[in-house]
């Protein structure tokens, strides 16, 4: 007689997210300390051309590009005026070059024009820059700015507010809306860092480190058992 089989493991079943998420916040606050944006920036100009930038592209090696690039276009007004094909070869191992070129271009002569070459403050002016939605916008407000307007949601915030069932969308403005009403509009730009830093250090999205985990009981998808 074949042995019977057995059956998928589901999910453990913990407290709502609304009260586990203040606990997440808290662990993850310890032990990622110093978690911060990881594009390199002085001031906002560089940080919404990075931003741009790191789409579709890793950080780091957003983060080898943009300084030859800033020391050739230091402000809005100077990159505005840049040959399209010189802007190309400089940003081209960040991929998709041309799209982020226009982008580029695009964005630098609308802030140039509409406000005198500094990046505006407010999420109604920024999303309306060619090549600037709501997460690189949220992106320079939270960093550049020190404004809580929103949660950036990338591969790793949505990969993990899936896996501590923080949200059950997929859609990053969903998951947005559902981490905003889970958690203090001062800590919206913070949990979005705590996130990305876990996602990188332990909650991989092929092989998650469950037994390092400082939140696997916290955890309906933890392959550590209780």
């Amino acid at each position: 007689m074949a042995p019977p089989r057995k059956k998928p493991r589901r999910g453990k079943r913990l407290a709502p997210a609304s009260e586990r998420a203040p606990e997440i916040y808290r662990r993850l606050t310890a032990e990622y300390p110093d978690a911060k944006c990881a594009l390199d920036h002085r001031n906002p100009y560089e940080l919404l051309v990075a931003t741009i930038l790191s789409a579709q592209c890793t950080d780091k090696r957003v983060n080898l590009v943009t300084p030859a690039l800033f020391e050739r276009y230091p402000s809005a007004e100077t990159l505005a005026e840049a040959k399209p094909e010189e802007l190309e070869a400089m940003i081209k191992s960040t991929g998709f070059f041309r799209n982020k070129t226009k982008s580029l271009l695009g964005m630098s002569a609308k802030v140039s024009e509409a406000y005198n070459g500094e990046i505006p403050g407010t999420m109604e002016q920024l999303v309306q820059l060619p090549g600037v939605g709501r997460k690189t916008a949220n992106v320079v407000l939270g960093n550049a700015f020190g404004r809580d307007e929103g949660v950036v949601v990338d591969t790793h915030v949505s990969r993990l507010s899936q896996r501590l069932a923080l949200s059950r969308e997929t859609d990053p403005l969903k998951i947005e809306q559902d981490l905003m009403k889970l958690y203090p509009q001062n800590q919206w730009t913070m949990l979005s860092h705590l996130l990305i830093s876990h996602g990188r250090a332990i909650c991989d999205a092929r092989r998650p480190l469950c037994e390092k985990c400082v939140v696997n009981d916290l955890c309906p998808s933890s392959r550590v058992s209780p």
